[in-house]
């Protein structure tokens, strides 16, 4: 379901740990069933900002970039969080053959790092995250694409 108005938020880091700082936050604001597409150049901050939003739910060991097994299960926080990595994903059907929809409902958070190497097998997302790198840090533009998206931007905002 589209947002009535899109609704976008922008954000300048400058260090790291901003980054996991803003991704905690960000974890506080999602509800349930929130899909995050992160976009960027490879060392623009997608598994960092990842890492933030898993620590935000309550995790406390390492949070790596599912690079060669598509996907890393986070089930026993706060919310249940499902992290991809599509970087390495050999033809994006190989997502229909993983089940990649069942991922996607009201139990779960999912974040995407690369989701346009997904194609058309990816639902639209809740929330889309260009990162950036710039001579000060990091910039990520938010876009909604819903209602849970829209909702997670004005949390933030307020």
């Amino acid at each position: 379901m589209k947002p009535e108005a899109t609704q976008t938020l922008q954000i300048d880091l400058a260090t790291e740990t901003e980054m996991v700082d803003f991704g905690r936050a960000l974890a506080q604001q999602m509800s349930l069933g929130t899909s995050l597409y992160l976009r960027g150049e490879l060392g623009a901050g997608k598994t960092t900002l990842t890492r933030g939003i898993a620590r935000g739910l309550g995790h406390d060991g390492a949070v790596k970039s599912p690079t060669y097994t598509l996907v890393e299960p986070y089930l026993d926080l706060q919310k249940p969080l499902y992290h991809f990595d599509l970087y390495r994903l050999g033809d994006p059907e190989e997502l229909e053959y993983m089940g990649i929809r069942d991922y996607f409902g009201s139990d779960a958070l999912v974040v995407v790092e690369w989701p346009e190497r997904g194609g058309d097998f990816l639902p639209s997302p809740d929330l889309d995250i260009r990162l950036s790198v710039t001579a000060s840090g990091r910039s990520l533009h938010l876009e909604a694409h819903s209602d849970l998206g829209a909702l997670c931007i004005a949390r933030l905002q307020s």
